[in-house]
């Protein structure tokens, strides 16, 4: 019998203090509190468990959503949804070209057509919170953001050329077992557009090349946390119709309270 509580009780633990994953693909992190980067007087916010996505949806994964709801084909989605960017490069309405791997992400897609798909996927967009909650995780460590080389590395990702060609999971797998939220691409969130930041808008390029602004840190939480700034300043530039060569998604999925 004390053998038997034994395995119990490490088998509770394991559960407990180890990420695990859920059905389909997606990654179960088991929630905490965080202080965001941005926001007014920031207080830490309190994080739900939640699945996520391992990988960011692929250009086969997307094929398959157009398929079965041709509304959302390049050539009949509605410019409220989808500005003429969105899936540009694919050749027509049922083909990428060949030079895209079907395993790397997906890109060109508007905020509307990748909550549609998660939605369709029984599934949903994660929020600005929880993918910078999943995201500030290393290999090791649920909460990297004060080591060097964890923002390093996200810095180098910023200065590499199109990463976004390459497949999923071509980056590292972090502490809850979920792939590339940093190294491939930009990705959409729920409320993407919920903190804005005041700054110059570089009017004098096309909307791909850095939409975002490099100034106006101010209400930072951690100023020296140019990793994350980059990223709320790109959101902020967003529009959610707007489909940008470097941007896909990814979907997550609440756990349900027992």
């Amino acid at each position: 019998m004390d053998s038997f509580l034994k395995i119990i009780l490490i088998s509770l633990c394991i559960a407990i203090f180890q990420p695990v994953f859920a059905q389909d693909d997606m990654a179960m992190v088991r929630g905490g509190t965080y202080i965001p980067l941005y926001g007014v007087d920031s207080t830490a916010v309190t994080i739900d468990d939640f699945s996520m996505d391992v990988y960011p949806v692929t250009n086969a994964d997307y094929l398959e959503f157009v398929q079965e709801f041709p509304q959302w084909q390049k050539s009949k989605v509605k410019p409220l949804f989808a500005d003429g960017s969105y899936l540009n490069a694919w050749e027509s309405d049922l083909s990428y070209p060949n030079r895209f791997s079907a395993d790397a992400p997906v890109t060109n897609v508007s905020w509307f057509a990748a909550k549609k798909y998660c939605e369709c996927q029984g599934k949903r967009l994660p929020t600005i919170d929880e993918w910078e909650f999943a995201a500030m995780a290393d290999e090791k460590t649920a909460d990297a953001r004060k080591k060097e080389s964890y923002n390093q590395k996200i810095l180098d990702w910023y200065e590499a050329p199109k990463t976004f060609n390459n497949e999923i999971g071509s980056t590292f797998k972090n502490y809850w077992g979920i792939y590339d939220l940093h190294g491939l691409v930009w990705e959409w969130t729920m409320d993407f557009n919920s903190v804005l930041i005041s700054g110059e808008s570089r009017k004098d390029v096309d909307k791909d090349s850095n939409l975002f602004c490099g100034s106006a840190a101010v209400g930072a939480s951690d100023l020296m946390n140019y990793a994350a700034f980059m990223r709320y300043a790109f959101r902020g530039s967003m529009k959610a119709n707007y489909s940008v060569k470097n941007l896909g998604f990814r979907c997550a999925k609440d756990i349900p309270k027992i």
